[in-house]
């Protein structure tokens, strides 16, 4: 089924803007101005942090989500508004910066320091999305712009400028623009975990064994994989995969290791073979949003949205992510989550509650890992996180096995949990998803 999502992009478009516009400002005077929407703690304290140059100390396990809107206020009372109930202590130091803790039982457990993450983007490249009949290329050159990427039936652009001066400038226009609904910075993802070749003569987990049942004329189940390339397959399995799209330059490498793509292609049909007892109708389009790259683009990842469900999929396995919201990513997302169809994204792979995108956006399924009951050492919590899934796969190539681990592979069994389940059931995705909630909570950090 197609969607028809320009209505439903301008629409949504408003809920993922207005994440844009939390900002902090410490003024030289000690002052405070802060508009912030539903900011979870760790990218406030980033703010903070950056703004005043303190050494900032949370205690771990620390979570809240700040709404707030103030101008003008001294710094204690500021901190009051921003940390609500967490208990905060301001330290002055002589000939150094001053050290903030911030905890919820006892000062000295305030231990983990506050860096300030690095902003990564393509830096003289913007991404649109403006209102329908914007003429794209007057605005272009009115930026001095080149348009080198256009989804136009969603009035989706990508522009690139001579250079970072000329992007950051027209950055500052576009938010002013009443015919531009959305700009962001072209962000580069995070780069997907390696795949390690297993060194043992009998893996834990044998080849994936799965049957591809005729697909039905209607009510089929196609994921979208929103990932590297995915080669091909061993033995039957490559019944499962569709013709393969890409949005992106080039092409990695033939290699002798399975990619990224490859390991939760099967990590899906292992969850699917779970699920539906060793056959299935469900089929897999995988969608290429890295190509030669090491590492996605939210612009690319937008495009391998649209075409993943322009072409039929139904639900999306997103097992990639990074640090930075994004307006114009975030009401692509928006439209197709309102459409009904599940996303399933990787909350990632760093010991914080900082959110990771687009695992963080509202109607995403974040998935983090889960080892031994407890959230993996190595994985991402906090509040954005809706479901905790088992983190390790083997996976098959070239008739060798292969390991790998993190929140990928947790996202990959969600999805294909969640496909199988749909599959064999024909149950709504609404009792799909309120069941992986129950088989999946997310434990206590």
């Amino acid at each position: 089924m197609k969607l028809f999502l320009p209505l439903l992009l301008s629409a949504a478009v408003f809920t993922a803007g207005a994440a844009q516009t939390n900002s902090v400002v410490w003024h030289s005077s000690g002052q405070v101005d802060a508009d912030v929407t539903r900011l979870s703690l760790w990218p406030l304290l980033e703010k903070i942090t950056g703004q005043t140059g303190w050494r900032v100390y949370v205690e771990p396990g620390t979570d809240r989500v700040a709404s707030t809107k103030f101008s003008g206020e001294p710094t204690d009372a500021a901190l009051r508004k921003l940390l609500g109930d967490l208990n905060f202590a301001l330290v002055p130091q002589t000939n150094a910066p001053a050290q903030l803790f911030i905890f919820r039982t006892m000062r000295q457990n305030a231990t983990r320091l506050v860096l300030l993450a690095q902003t990564r983007h393509v830096p003289n490249e913007l991404i649109l999305h403006v209102k329908p009949g914007t003429d794209i290329a007057a605005l272009a050159k009115l930026l001095g712009a080149k348009v080198t990427g256009r989804l136009d039936k969603l009035g989706l652009y990508r522009l690139q400028f001579p250079d970072v001066a000329a992007a950051e400038a027209a950055l500052a226009q576009l938010q002013a623009n009443s015919d531009v609904l959305a700009a962001s910075y072209n962000d580069f993802l995070d780069a997907p975990p390696p795949v390690q070749t297993m060194e043992m003569a009998n893996p834990p987990l044998a080849p994936v064994t799965l049957k591809l049942n005729p697909p039905p004329d209607s009510g089929k189940i196609i994921v979208g994989l929103i990932d590297t390339a995915v080669q091909p397959l061993d033995g039957s399995l490559n019944n499962f995969l569709l013709k393969q799209v890409s949005v992106a330059d080039g092409t990695q490498a033939n290699s002798a290791e399975p990619t990224h793509g490859t390991a939760m292609a099967e990590t899906i049909l292992r969850a699917i073979s779970l699920a539906e007892q060793g056959s299935s109708s469900v089929q897999i389009l995988p969608v290429d949003v890295y190509g030669s790259s090491p590492n996605a683009t939210t612009w690319n990842v937008a495009a391998g949205i649209m075409e993943a469900v322009n072409r039929g999929a139904n639900v999306l396995n997103l097992s990639l992510g990074g640090a930075n919201e994004d307006a114009v990513l975030g009401s692509v997302i928006a439209a197709v989550e309102k459409d009904g169809f599940p996303i399933f994204a990787a909350a990632g792979n760093k010991p914080t509650a900082a959110p990771t995108y687009p695992a963080a956006y509202p109607g995403v399924w974040a998935v983090t890992a889960l080892e031994q009951g407890k959230i993996a050492p190595y994985a991402n919590f906090g509040n954005f996180v809706d479901l905790a899934v088992a983190d390790g796969t083997v996976a098959y190539y070239d008739h060798k096995a292969w390991f790998t681990a993190g929140t990928s592979v947790s996202t990959a069994n969600a999805t294909g949990m969640a496909a199988g389940a749909a599959d064999a059931t024909h149950q709504s995705w609404s009792m799909i998803s309120s069941r992986l909630s129950q088989l999946f909570p997310v434990p206590a950090h």
